[in-house]
């Protein structure tokens, strides 16, 4: 009975319904959304370009690996873990003599995979360009359509579409930037692949001495590719081939993991996404907690009336707890469903974007995969029915002598559970924001700080009939000056303080978590940049448009009459155990004239080949002091031992380690220098440093304020993606508070009718509302204000010792005019439409 009872009431009251059914489909779409990007990054496949006709691929192990033994009662307990490397790992070239002499191999093609840069002007976005060895070819297999294969060290085939996207034809003078100084070569050949031009990259063919000379990699190849003999099973091969290279640290992969062998990035992106699309998840589930409670709170008080007239007619609490539960099991699948489909072209568009900003490569497969649609139909059933029955178990609890009595007035005090289990939320947390205070890196602090803000908004939702009375008492004077409808607006607030909560909670959600994500971006970034500036010691930036500032360049501006330093930085990433640390590599001549770390234990006299200085934090990770060795895995895997010369303070600025330029350069796959710094004596200007750098290709000198301004749009971008990877569940946030005030303000169809009857007019109602609306924004605002900024301060406290949170005033006043624009238009409409049907009809309507 009570099934049919429910649905009866789902079909009649539809419009009571419809927010709960907006915010869990919300919801839904959410969690597919996310929950196919986490699917992604764990299954998601990555095509391979250039090893397409190479069945096998063998390649150097692209992981650091550590192998730790507990003992556990007795017994040993081994646990490897790997993690990846930052650049490519090269094999010996003596490898492909062993793969040669495997039964099976028909034919074993070396690889050498390098950048090459054509330094052209050419319309489009570019991809990013490899040269290769023309007898390497074969493996994709590139054939030629016109001229001839390149022949000695100054000629280069290129591929079709970097061909006509340039201009070249066959004879054309091309310059090209590898891993040392431009050079010109004279294109002899265009070729292309039967599946047509590559996605991801452009390939330029150089002649084998000449791709050997490029690639600085002597002895060395990026890679092997493997054609099996006719007859012979590539799974099988690979097996042989794993076999005969046991203990060389080489890797055979065949199918769907040769992509990852030839695109580094995979693993990365794959990683990436797991952490995104888990954080964007947990985010958006917990968001969709306290929204979908918030909105079914709204919609079974809106009911009280009818719930407490069952009650009266003895209905009993089982039979009415069990009617909201199937009620909100209807929504809630019907939501569930549509939803799920909702968030699949949500996933792609997502998907899409983040390849358009570079975070995840075009080839990385996006899956289409069940699991999150049933993950977001059973959340949705799942969150429905708690809402439903923590919602509804006050009024099903009452006796039915008191039922009517409770739906004709709010009650003045919330219950206890309510208020005891907002305080222990708010305890909650202030305790995250204590540890969020003592967090130092981002990995940790990022998902700490957004679960404080959900946990606040929380404990607002709870407290908020208590905060909204408050609030009132503040507010009483200033309203009363707007005239009746200031007094009928005061009056509201005090009477329904329940309602006016439950539109206070989005509003404080939606300020407080914009405002997180708007400004935890620059508080890191300008902290960041300030160490930057005041660590720059130099007055003068070599930067390149190209790939980087090479060593001629440097050499050249050393040599400028004025310039007393010259020091060239290369960036990379290193491993100490499994731990990732971001190092950058500097040339120790003339060091302290250009770079001031802030130098706080030990000194940089003397910086050379087997020194590290490393930053405060990582010193007291690691335990690390002057004169201590550390042992760290450069960014292609390579293990070496250095000793510490200095700890310094600038660490946000300059990375947790510093290694010298050479070691660092030797391990990378670009080492050209991605800036100069240079110090000069005065009187040296721009025009002495330019002339001196003019026949470098790309090569620019700035200022140092130029230079930090090139910083700041690098931090731009940077931001944008953090507003992509959250600006769903803040959008989710915006459509709750239209949502909720909406159905808040259409259910008063009544009230409004009996003020009319009263003798209010119509202009006198609206105003009213509005001065309603600014009175719950401007209580939204200054709770969801005051959480982000507690928030934010502990986030700055943690990660640059300072409380000192970036907040762009502009921005922070754009926060509010779009929520104030939303609680506006969200109450407005409703309320001119509950206005038009004539105050008489209403009041003698059932």
């Amino acid at each position: 009975m009570m099934l049919r009872y429910a649905l009866q009431t789902v079909r009649d009251r539809k419009g009571g319904f419809l927010g709960a059914f907006v915010a869990l489909l919300c919801a839904a779409a959410l969690v597919t959304a996310c929950g196919t990007l986490l699917e992604t990054g764990l299954r998601g496949k990555i095509a391979t370009e250039r090893y397409a006709a190479a069945p096998v691929v063998v390649s150097a192990d692209q992981n650091v690996h550590q192998t730790t033994v507990k003992e556990k009662k007795g017994k040993a307990k081994t646990k490897h873990k790997a993690k990846p490397v930052a650049e490519r790992a090269w094999l010996p070239a003596s490898t492909v003599d062993a793969v040669v002499s495997v039964p099976g191999v028909e034919r074993a093609v070396p690889e050498l995979s390098f950048q090459a840069v054509p330094l052209v002007k050419a319309p489009g976005g570019a991809k990013p360009s490899y040269g290769h060895a023309w007898t390497s070819a074969a493996l994709t297999p590139f054939t030629l359509t016109e001229g001839r294969a390149p022949q000695g060290g100054g000629e280069v085939v290129v591929d079709r579409e970097l061909a006509a996207r340039a201009g070249l034809k066959t004879g054309s003078p091309l310059t090209v930037q590898a891993t040392g100084e431009p050079k010109t070569y004279t294109v002899s050949g265009i070729t292309q692949t039967a599946r047509g031009d590559l996605a991801r990259q452009n390939a330029l063919f150089f002649g084998d001495a000449e791709a050997q000379r490029l690639a600085a990699r002597d002895g060395q190849v990026t890679a092997i590719g493997v054609r099996p003999a006719p007859g012979t099973d590539p799974g099988e091969l690979a097996g042989r081939i794993e076999q005969a290279l046991g203990g060389t640290g080489a890797q055979v992969a065949v199918g769907d993991a040769r992509g990852p062998v030839e695109f580094l990035d995979a693993a990365g992106a794959r990683i990436k996404l797991v952490s995104m699309g888990g954080a964007m998840g947990g985010t958006s589930l917990l968001v969709a907690i306290l929204v979908v409670v918030g909105t079914f709170a709204l919609s079974v008080q809106q009911r009280y009336r009818e719930l407490a007239l069952l009650r009266a007619i003895a209905a009993t609490p089982k039979q009415l707890r069990r009617m909201i539960g199937r009620e909100a099991l209807v929504v809630g699948l019907a939501a569930g469903v549509a939803g799920a489909l909702a968030g699949l072209p949500l996933a792609a568009w997502l998907h899409g974007r983040f390849i358009a900003s570079g975070v995840v490569p075009a080839n990385l497969e996006r899956t289409a995969g069940i699991f999150p649609m049933f993950a977001a139909v059973g959340a949705s059933l799942l969150g429905a029915w708690a809402a439903a029955r923590i919602t509804g178990r006050r009024i099903a609890r009452i006796r039915p002598a008191e039922a009517l009595a409770e739906a004709a007035l709010e009650r003045g005090r919330p219950a206890w559970i309510r208020i005891a289990t907002g305080v222990l939320l708010l305890a909650g947390g202030v305790v995250l924001i204590a540890v969020l205070s003592v967090l130092r890196t981002e990995p940790a602090s990022t998902p700490v700080t957004f679960l404080a803000v959900v946990v606040l908004a929380g404990a607002v939702s709870l407290l908020g009939p208590l905060l909204v009375r408050g609030a009132t008492a503040l507010l009483a004077g200033p309203l009363r000056l707007a005239g009746a409808g200031g007094h009928l607006a005061t009056a509201n607030l005090r009477g329904n303080a329940t309602r006016m909560a439950s539109a206070v909670t989005p509003l404080a959600l939606l300020i407080g978590m914009t405002c997180t994500v708007l400004f935890i971006t620059p508080t890191l970034g300008n902290a960041a940049r300030a160490q930057t500036r005041e660590g720059v010691r130099a007055g003068w930036v070599l930067a390149a448009q190209g790939p980087g500032v090479t060593g001629a360049a440097a050499e050249r501006i050393r040599r400028t009459p004025g310039v007393t330093a010259a020091t060239e930085i290369v960036h990379t990433s290193v491993r100490v155990g499994l731990t990732k640390y971001g190092a950058q590599g500097v040339t120790p001549a003339g060091l302290t004239r250009t770079w001031d770390p802030g130098v706080t234990s030990g000194s940089l006299d003397g910086f050379g080949e087997k020194s590290v200085a490393v930053s405060e934090l990582a010193a007291d990770q690691l335990g690390l002091k002057p004169g201590s060795p550390l042992k760290l895995a450069l960014g292609d895997g390579t293990p070496v031992t250095l000793t510490v010369s200095a700890v310094y303070a600038r660490g946000l600025g300059f990375g947790d380690l510093t290694l010298p330029h050479d070691l660092v350069a030797a391990h990378v796959d670009n080492p050209l220098a991605s800036s100069v710094l240079v110090a000069a004596e005065p009187g040296t200007g721009r025009e002495q440093l330019a002339a001196a750098v003019r026949e470098f290709p790309g090569v620019g000198v700035l200022s140092a304020r130029d230079a930090d301004a090139v910083r700041a749009e690098q931090q731009q971008a940077g931001a944008e993606i953090n507003l992509l990877a959250m600006g769903l569940v803040l959008a989710f946030t915006a459509i709750a508070v239209v949502n909720t005030l909406a159905m808040s303000t259409a259910e008063r169809l009544r009230e409004f009718a009996m003020l009319r009857l009263a003798g209010a007019k119509r202009r006198q109602v609206l105003r009213m509302l509005r001065t309603e609306a600014l009175a719950v924004l401007l209580i939204g605002a200054v709770l969801g204000s005051g959480i982000s900024l507690a928030v934010l301060t502990a986030f700055s406290v943690g990660m640059t010792g300072a409380a000192a949170p970036a907040v762009l005033p502009v921005v922070y006043v754009g926060v509010l005019g779009v929520a104030g624009l939303l609680a506006l238009v969200a109450t407005a409409l409703p309320g001119r439409v509950a206005l038009r049907v004539p105050p008489v009809e209403v009041a003698t309507s059932r």
